[in-house]
């Protein structure tokens, strides 16, 4: 078993398509097993965390969470490969430790990785925004794309005979995609569960330990807007937050880099290209406000 931390676990997993089409349509061993197995651990706050163990032959997952009292994680469920992951957590619950997550781990988008690996584990639920779920875990596999140079030309570095000029001579080498997932993945990975298994009734579940989990989680973004560079933006960040209006977000931005604040995830979730739920969700950490109440705002 490897322990990966959460930065060299985004750089592994999310560059890779194959990987997010082992976990989510299991069509045979990931082609990358060396390690059989891997560890992401999610460190969220006070020393509460979620871990998740990925068999990389078999496609089995498993979720714990981590407390302070124990060196091992205490198992929320287990998700056999080819069927819907149990509903340990709630989609406010995920929300809330993603946000933590990015804000302690700058090398983080919010939403990414977190809300990539960990939604199948959250549903949503009658009494969630749809809507607001599905756009949320859009954005979370949208941000795993990157980058691709385009791949030099594999041909003579002179003019061939006309005999050999054909391409059939100088193949070239298979062009990357740009996109880590294209949207039929993205349309497939976010569509709501068919079914919903429930976990959280049974005896063994650790209901009080996963209460303290979201309630330290909580307390942590609550303190936020009182830090620092922070405090001076929040009134900015609570008119926005009160009228559903991203337009001042250029002012948000200039006046949080003015006043030197140089986190790469508040900073990224504010600049050019705006994405919606990045900056609903920096807005209304910044604000204060309840997560997902800018969101449901928007048109």
């Amino acid at each position: 078993m490897v322990s990966v931390p959460v930065s060299e676990a985004l750089h592994r997993l999310s560059e890779d398509p194959r990987f997010w089409s082992f976990l989510f349509v299991n069509d045979g061993a990931y082609p990358d097993t060396d390690p059989a197995e891997v560890r992401v651990s999610l460190p969220v706050t006070g020393g509460y965390g979620l871990v998740l163990d990925i068999d990389l032959v078999t496609g089995e997952q498993t979720l714990g969470l981590r407390v302070p009292s124990s060196n091992d994680p205490v198992q929320l469920c287990s998700a056999e490969p080819g069927r819907p992951a149990p509903a340990a957590l709630r989609w406010h619950e995920l929300e809330l430790c993603a946000r933590v997550i990015a804000l302690e781990d700058p090398t983080l988008p919010h939403p990414g990785l977190v809300v990539a690996l960990l939604s199948p584990f959250a549903p949503a639920t009658p009494d969630d925004d749809g809507d607001a779920v599905a756009a949320v875990r859009e954005a979370a596999y949208r941000s795993l794309r990157r980058e691709v140079h385009p791949v030099t030309s594999g041909g003579p570095e002179q003019a061939p005979l006309p005999l050999f000029a054909s391409d059939d001579w100088w193949p070239r080498p298979p062009s990357p995609s740009p996109q880590v997932i294209d949207e039929a993945a993205i349309a497939a990975y976010t569509a709501p569960a068919s079914v919903r298994l429930e976990v959280r009734g049974g005896s063994r579940f650790p209901r009080e330990d996963l209460a303290e989990l979201v309630r330290r989680a909580a307390q942590r973004l609550s303190r936020l807007p009182e830090e620092r560079w922070y405090a001076q933006v929040r009134p900015l960040a609570r008119r926005m937050a009160d009228t559903g209006d991203l337009g001042p977000v250029k002012d948000l931005l200039g006046v949080l880099t003015e006043a030197g604040c140089d986190h790469p995830t508040v900073l990224d979730a504010l600049s050019e290209p705006i994405v919606e739920a990045e900056a609903c969700w920096m807005v209304e950490t910044l604000a204060g406000a309840v997560p997902g109440s800018l969101r449901r705002r928007q048109p």
